[in-house]
């Protein structure tokens, strides 16, 4: 379950700032780079991202991160159970307020 947040998380970020440095992405999520490469790559295995290096730049070390379709499905399927899982613990707790 902890791999699928870390995984939303990382479709999530790569949807919104496409352009960031693994550096930059591994910051904004809290994670060490070596975590980062490793979501990365599974994310690439699973086809749900791209991983693109820019033709033009010299610094060949920079890439260019895309969502798939299957990315953006899973991004999708992922938020919603978030969503219900989220809702269900909202439910608890009002519950137990009563």
């Amino acid at each position: 379950m902890r791999e699928n947040q870390d995984h939303f998380n990382v479709l999530r970020t790569i949807k919104n700032k496409p352009n960031s440095t693994q550096r930059e992405l591994a910051k904004e999520l809290g994670f060490s780079l070596g975590k980062l490469n490793y979501c990365l790559r599974a994310l690439q295995e699973k086809g749900f991202i791209k991983i693109e290096n820019f033709k033009k730049n010299p610094n060949k070390i920079n890439y260019f991160y895309v969502l798939t379709p299957r990315g953006i499905a899973e991004k999708t399927k992922l938020t919603i159970n978030f969503m219900k899982r989220k809702m269900k613990e909202y439910d608890e707790l009002k519950e137990e307020l009563k």
